[in-house]
């Protein structure tokens, strides 16, 4: 597993639904893939976006180029939803895509949390990062994951999210994050911010 996602120059496409007023009515999700645009893997935005257009899901956006797909869709659970992506990723891309999925309420839920002091957050030379999860920790791997955190790298769960501050750039923190895998499982990373502007650009009332 990639220790972290690049986070690359932004990118933003929005593609016109064939009727934007289903669209609105339509369930909103948020779906953060692994591994994509890393190594000798690329694929463009557009191209992003129209595969996820052929899997059925309307009004689809992307933001970034570090996977991040915004989109309407109905009719199945996420579970089901996300089951189908990868499938249909794996199958049009020639390689595995680990799909994290959130509904628009779990996002803003996300974006809302403030799992550490602000003073702290503002001490900190290093970004807050935010690890999506498989499914919610059970309690023991939840004590063990906790039990990595440290004051140069603070570690906190909430639900299917494991939040870090580290004290500097990620490249140059000790955080153990094969040991975190191996508590928490699969994930994929990305940064407060990151997930605050899908927040407020594609999800706000």
């Amino acid at each position: 597993m990639a220790a972290y996602d690049l986070l690359q120059t932004e990118h933003l496409t929005v593609s016109g639904a064939a009727d934007p007023f289903y669209a609105a009515t339509m369930n909103r999700y948020v779906a953060f893939l692994r591994g994509m645009n890393l190594g000798g893997r690329r694929i463009t935005n557009d191209e992003l976006r129209s595969h996820f257009e052929a899997l059925g899901c309307e009004d689809v956006a992307t933001f970034r180029a570090s996977g991040n797909v915004i989109f309407a869709c109905d009719g199945e659970s996420p579970a089901k939803l996300t089951l189908r992506f990868e499938a249909g990723l794996a199958d049009a891309l020639g390689y595995e895509v680990p799909v994290f999925l959130r509904t628009a309420a779990e996002l803003s839920a996300i974006a809302a949390q403030e799992p550490f002091d602000a003073k702290q957050v503002a001490a900190s030379r290093g970004k807050l990062q935010i690890a999506l999860l498989v499914t919610k920790p059970s309690a023991a791997a939840a004590k063990k994951a906790l039990a990595l955190s440290t004051d140069a790298d603070r570690l906190a769960i909430e639900a299917r999210e494991l939040y870090w501050l580290p004290d500097g750039g990620m490249s140059d923190s000790e955080l153990d994050l094969k040991a975190l895998a191996a508590a928490l499982g699969p994930m994929t990373i990305r940064t407060k911010g990151t997930i605050d502007q899908i927040a407020a650009r594609h999800l706000a009332a």
